[in-house]
């Protein structure tokens, strides 16, 4: 007789099964911490580390932190982190209107105009800032006076003696403008290049001039990428304010060379001016941060937490754990 297996056999077959796993005794299982020796290893590295500085800057009285408490708020110095500031501003404004509107030019249909653009970057980023800031200093030499009026006729609107309006400030913003504007003109740049697109085409296809196009929806696209290189170039426009020292102009590093020549105090008032590009610099980031942080609002369904959110979250757990 053939063999037919029966249909309750094979239905009830899973249940015998769970049955038989359920009778038999199962093993504890060994829970193994991971282990990481080299995490360890590096950490207890950095905390020596930082020990060895710490106990260095303490205890070696050759750091003079009395001569840099005594001439770090001092009004000499500070007049000299405002100059230090305002230089930074106006040439950070300057230069970002300037480089925008090269960066538009490059990118312009007219031959001559991205010709002309492209010069005038090619030309800034090859100059070293030293050289440009010394020639601007001597212009009056070329060009006894500064003429505004309509190029190759005898109209004139204004004139002005060279020597009164390049004065060490005026000379000190705007070449550090025009050497800024030729980085600021390929940030902006390649933010363009990286929309999409579409992006281009759908602006286009709503009709909107050429002009709105690019302020009201390709450039907002653009300056999520443009934010992180802009503020890099800032902060380093920070710091190159104290090369205008050859000007003899009255910012931070000058001020602190003054006062050390006089003092022979070389590393305290080395170390005022580096606590200061410090604060400045920290300043600078904690701003980019939440700058992007605006920024990153049509693209991010969730924004990263502040670090304040991150304090109060962290206390919260802390109290309720």
């Amino acid at each position: 007789m053939p063999i037919v297996a029966k249909s309750y056999d094979l239905i009830d077959a899973p249940s015998a099964v769970r049955q038989a796993r359920v009778s038999t005794p199962i093993k504890a299982l060994q829970v193994v911490p991971a282990r990481h020796p080299w995490r360890w290893a590096g950490s207890i590295f950095a905390a020596l580390v930082l020990l060895t500085i710490v106990h260095s800057l303490a205890t070696n009285p050759r750091w003079e932190w009395g001569v840099f408490g005594q001439w770090f708020f001092s009004p000499s110095v500070l007049r000299g982190l405002g100059q230090t500031l305002l230089l930074t501003l106006l040439s950070t404004v300057f230069s970002i209107i300037l480089g925008t509107a090269l960066a538009l030019a490059r990118l312009s249909g007219s031959p001559l105009l991205a010709a002309l653009a492209w010069g005038y970057i090619w030309f800034f980023r090859s100059m070293p800032a030293l050289l440009v800031l010394i020639i601007l200093y001597n212009f009056a030499y070329l060009y006894d006076h500064i003429v505004l009026g309509v190029p190759f006729t005898g109209v004139v609107f204004a004139e002005w003696s060279t020597v009164d309006v390049l004065s060490q400030f005026t000379v000190a913003v705007l070449g550090l403008s025009l050497m800024q504007a030729a980085y600021a003109a390929e940030i902006v740049r390649g933010g363009l290049i990286g929309v999409d697109a579409g992006q281009h085409e759908a602006a286009a296809a709503l009709g909107l001039p050429a002009s709105r196009r690019i302020f009201r929806i390709i450039l907002p696209q653009a300056l999520r990428s443009i934010l992180p290189s802009g503020f890099n170039e800032i902060i380093g426009l920070v710091k190159g304010t104290s090369i205008v020292y050859v000007l003899a102009l009255p910012e931070l590093f000058y001020t602190v060379q003054v006062i050390y020549n006089r003092t022979q105090a070389v590393i305290p008032l080395l170390i005022v001016a580096t606590v200061w590009y410090l604060i400045i610099t920290t300043v600078l980031t904690s701003a980019q941060y939440y700058v992007e942080r605006y920024f990153a609002r049509g693209t991010a369904r969730l924004l990263p937490p502040t670090p304040l959110q991150r304090l109060r979250g962290w206390l919260k757990e802390k109290t309720h754990g």
